[in-house]
C-alpha cells in the first residue's frame, strides 16, 4: 500500500471505536495528521500528499514551472536541475549515444530545418499556442518525424536543463550499449528523414532536407582517343574527404576532386570507339546546398589488422570557406562560414567520446554541447584546445601547427559543418579576395524562420 494510504488508513482508524459523542480534539488533529513529524530528506516524495507538514521542496513548483517532480530522481539540490534563462537545453547520455546528441544539437540549431519539422501535421492536433508543444499530456510521438519534432519542441521550451532522448533512440532501433559509427550514423538518418518528409503535402516540408543538405555533383569521364565526354549526376548530402598526407582542409578538398587516369587494366569502354581506351575521371561539382556537410575520414580500415583505425593526425580548416574555384561554374559566390565542428575524443575508432561545437545563428556565439552540460565559448571564439589536448600522443604524432587568426587545427574533429553566407555578407567578403563577378546565390540561408527562437 502507498505511504499516503497507509497514513490515512492509521489516521482515522479510531472511528471504528470511537462513538460520534466522544469524539475530541485529539481525534480530530489525529484524523488531520495535524501533530505528525516533519518529513526528512530522502524518506519520502517531494511534496508528498500523506503528511501535511512535509517540508521537502515545499513550494518548488512554483520557481520549478510544470516539472514532474518524479523526473528529479530524489535529486538534492532542485535547483541544479532548472534550465538558466536564454540556455540551451542539454541531452542525456542513454549509455553509449554521445554521438547521437552531437547530431541533434547541430540539426536543431539549424533554424530552418526545426521551423519545417514543427509545420509537419502529427497525430496531435492541438498544441500549446507558439510553443509546438501537444496539449495532451499523454502525447506520445509514433513517427520519425513527430520524434525529432517532439524532441526539438522540448529543447526549446524545456524547464529542464537537459532532457530524456530515449524515445527517439528507441523509434530509431539504436543501440545504447555499443558505439555506432557516427558517420555512418548521419547519411543513414538523413536518407530516412527525407524519406518520410517525402510524403507530406507541404512543399517547405517536404523539400527541406534537399534545400538545406543536397548538392549535386558529376562523375565525368573523357576519353583519350576521341575526347567524348560521359557524364554521370549524383546528388550528395555531404562530401567525404581522405585527411590521409593532409594537413589543410583544401587539399583534401581537391584531392577529391582530382582528375583520374584510366588506363591498362583499368581502361575506359568508350561508345564512340566501341573500344576500350584510355581516359580521365574526375569529379565536378555543379551545385552546393546551404548547409555544406564535410565528413573528414578520421575512421580508416586497416588491412593489417583487419580492423578500423582512428587517423589522429591534424587538419587545419578556416573560419570561412571560398568554395568558388572548386565549382565547375565560376558564375556565383559560393563562401562559407563554419557553424559547426564535431569531435571525438579518443585515439580508438571503437571507443571515446562524440562532443559538438555549434554556433548559434542568432547570435554567432559558440557552444560546447557535452551531452547534459552546454558551454559557451568566450568572446564568440570556436576554441577546441582543450579537446586536443585529451588525445593520447603517440610516437609518430606530429605536434600542433600554428594556427592564424580566423583558422583552427584539430587531430579529432571528424565532421566540419559550413553554412552559406547571405548575398551581403558573402559580396563583402568577396571584395577582400578582389575577385567580384557575376554572383548568382542560392536563398539567404541565415535569415531565422519566424518564431524561431531559443
Amino acid at each position: 500500500m502507498a505511504p499516503r494510504l497507509q497514513l490515512e488508513k492509521a489516521a482515522w482508524r479510531w472511528t471504528e471505536t470511537v462513538p460520534p459523542e466522544e469524539v475530541t480534539q485529539e481525534h480530530i488533529e489525529a484524523a488531520y495528521r495535524i501533530g505528525l513529524e516533519p518529513c526528512q530528506r530522502g524518506v519520502c516524495r517531494r511534496n508528498c500528499r500523506g503528511n501535511p507538514n512535509c517540508l521537502v521542496g515545499i513550494g518548488e513548483h512554483v520557481w520549478l514551472g510544470e516539472i514532474d517532480e518524479n523526473s528529479f530522481h530524489n535529486i538534492d539540490d532542485p535547483n541544479s536541475e532548472r534550465r538558466k534563462k536564454n540556455a540551451f537545453v542539454g541531452l542525456t547520455n542513454l549509455g553509449a549515444t554521445c554521438y547521437v546528441n552531437t547530431f541533434l544539437q547541430m540539426w536543431f540549431l539549424n533554424l530552418e530545418l526545426r521551423q519545417a519539422l514543427y509545420l509537419c501535421p502529427s497525430t496531435c492536433s492541438e498544441y500549446v499556442t507558439g510553443q509546438g508543444i501537444p496539449k495532451d499530456r499523454d502525447y506520445e510521438p509514433q513517427t520519425i518525424c513527430e520524434h525529432l519534432q517532439y524532441l526539438f519542441a522540448l529543447l526549446q521550451n524545456s524547464n529542464r536543463r537537459y532532457i530524456d532522448p530515449s524515445g527517439f533512440v528507441k523509434a530509431l532501433g539504436l543501440d545504447t550499449g555499443q558505439q555506432q559509427d557516427a558517420q555512418e550514423f548521419s547519411k543513414l538518418f538523413m536518407s530516412l528523414l527525407e524519406d518520410t518528409l517525402s510524403k507530406q503535402k507541404n512543399p517547405d516540408v517536404r523539400n527541406i532536407v534537399q534545400k538545406q543538405f543536397c548538392g549535386e555533383y558529376a562523375y565525368v569521364t573523357v576519353c583519350n582517343q576521341c575526347g567524348r565526354e560521359s557524364k554521370l549526376i549524383s546528388k550528395f548530402y555531404e562530401l567525404e574527404l581522405n585527411i590521409q598526407g593532409h594537413k589543410q582542409l583544401t587539399d583534401c578538398i581537391t584531392e577529391f576532386l582530382k582528375e583520374e587516369k584510366l588506363e591498362g587494366d583499368n581502361r575506359y569502354f568508350c561508345e564512340t570507339c566501341q573500344s576500350k581506351q584510355n581516359a580521365t575521371r574526375k569529379i565536378r561539382l555543379l551545385s552546393l546546398p546551404c548547409t555544406l556537410n564535410l565528413q573528414l575520414m578520421r575512421f580508416v580500415f586497416d588491412r593489417q589488422t583487419g580492423h578500423k583505425k582512428k587517423l589522429n593526425t591534424y587538419i587545419g580548416f578556416s573560419e570561412l570557406l571560398d568554395m568558388e574555384p572548386f565549382m565547375e561554374q565560376k558564375d556565383g559566390v559560393y563562401i562559407y562560414e563554419l557553424s559547426a565542428v564535431l569531435i571525438h575524443r579518443g585515439v580508438s575508432a571503437y571507443s571515446g567520446h562524440y562532443i559538438a561545437h555549434v554556433k548559434d545563428p542568432q547570435t554567432g556565439e559558440w557552444y560546447k554541447f557535452n551531452d547534459e552540460d552546454i558551454e559557451k565559448m568566450e568572446g564568440k571564439k570556436l576554441q577546441l584546445g582543450i579537446e586536443e589536448d585529451l588525445a593520447e600522443p603517440s610516437k609518430s604524432q606530429t605536434r600542433k601547427p600554428k594556427c592564424g587568426k580566423g583558422t583552427h587545427c584539430s587531430r579529432n574533429a571528424y565532421m566540419l559543418v559550413y553554412r552559406l553566407q547571405t548575398r551581403e555578407k558573402s559580396l563583402t567578403r568577396k571584395k577582400s579576395y578582389c575577385v567580384i563577378g557575376e554572383t548568382v546565390l542560392y536563398r539567404t540561408c541565415f535569415d531565422p524562420p519566424e518564431g524561431a527562437g531559443r
